[in-house]
């Protein structure tokens, strides 16, 4: 049980208000600027108490209430950037140990803290990382890596800690992993087996299963 809990577990718990900064000569304004905390936080389905994000579009809602980030790929980035990183690097709300994009499956579920989670989908890289981070190709680095993170939707309503272990009580139907998902969401047009496995796949978030049940409607017109 030991192991299991230095496996799988909140390392950092990450929340903040959108502010504004300076991107490209202009005003931008953005989430990802998040701090750690010791917690525990309450979390909503919309989110943690404390949170919030700028684009209301692309991110935040029930599929992406909280964004999770594997503190296994930190030393990656450190080496490619040349500096430590602080926790909530990447804007994630939990920097977790033990949770890959190619071992963490869509439909997964885990127990943290009090709250129930599920995975729903990849989060896709945006040129938020270059302004925070510096490298114009930083979303781009981001895909070739597959070191994306990923969203959870709430299950079941509680709060969490850093620290806490994180405990994975079923797997998601079909075994596909977030890292598959997030190369279908870059290469997937013509690939009509995975378009069809995926626009049916109710644990992926709604939008993504949307968009690419559009895709194999589009190649098969």
């Amino acid at each position: 049980m030991e192991t299991e809990v230095k496996k799988m577990q909140v390392v950092s718990l990450n929340v903040g208000k959108p502010k504004t900064v300076e991107y490209r000569g202009k005003p931008l304004d953005t989430g990802i600027y998040k701090l750690p905390v010791a917690g525990p936080l309450a979390l909503r389905v919309g989110g943690f108490t404390g949170d919030g994000q700028a684009d209301l579009v692309n991110h935040g809602g029930p599929d992406k209430a909280v964004c999770v980030y594997p503190l296994e790929h930190y030393a990656h980035w450190e080496e490619r950037l040349g500096r430590k990183l602080e926790y909530s690097a990447f804007g994630e709300n939990i920097t977790a140990r033990g949770l890959l994009e190619t071992e963490v499956c869509i439909g997964d579920i885990f127990e943290i803290g009090t709250a129930l989670l599920e995975v729903s989908q990849p989060r896709f890289p945006c040129f938020k990382l270059t302004q925070k981070h510096g490298p114009a190709d930083m979303p781009a680095q981001v895909l070739s890596t597959g070191y994306s993170g990923f969203y959870l939707r709430v299950l079941r309503e509680g709060s969490l800690a850093a620290g806490d272990r994180i405990v994975k009580l079923a797997s998601g139907a079909g075994g596909i992993p977030v890292r598959q998902v997030l190369y279908s969401m870059e290469h997937g047009r013509k690939d009509h087996t995975g378009l069809a496995e995926l626009a049916g796949l109710e644990s992926l978030a709604a939008g993504l299963r949307e968009r690419f049940r559009g895709w194999l409607d589009a190649a098969e017109s």
